[in-house]
């Protein structure tokens, strides 16, 4: 069985603490077609839509230290704007993905292997307030 895309997970499988934006949505370049004067913005092989890039916190307290913060790809026509407002007593602004992936690669940095993940999203929103992953009929959550 070839997986050729990322595997399809709910938000709450990859952040079940939460998650919060800590940067801008920026544009993801694309180095292949870029040059030094004139910068190409990626875009996605499967929808031709535009690639950008968020910062997001994992508040997770079991989480390893340099995977508390991860980036999370997002193809869309126009730039992401950041979901509600910044949480009361919180310096970030907490989000939810939608349509999220997760890619595992081989990340060989410093001639120290590991098993690294890629995630990718088509879109963004503020958490619902008290929801909770409904179950599917074979036990996974929606």
């Amino acid at each position: 069985m070839a997986i050729s895309r990322g595997i399809k997970v709910h938000h709450d499988d990859v952040f079940p603490h939460g998650a919060y934006i800590v940067g801008e949505v920026e544009a993801v370049r694309d180095f292949e077609r870029s040059t030094r004067e004139r910068p190409v913005q990626a875009t996605d092989k499967e929808t031709g839509q535009l690639v950008w890039s968020v910062s997001v916190l994992d508040p997770d307290p079991d989480a390893r230290k340099d995977a508390k913060t991860v980036n999370v790809k997002i193809s869309a026509p126009v730039q992401p704007v950041p979901p509600g407002e910044i949480a009361p007593g919180m310096p970030f602004r907490p989000v939810e993905f939608d349509g999220l992936t997760v890619t595992p690669y081989l990340n060989e940095n410093g001639g120290r292997a590991r098993v690294a993940f890629s995630f990718r999203a088509t879109g963004m929103r503020a958490p619902r307030a008290g929801a909770k992953p409904t179950p599917r009929a074979n036990g996974e959550a929606a």
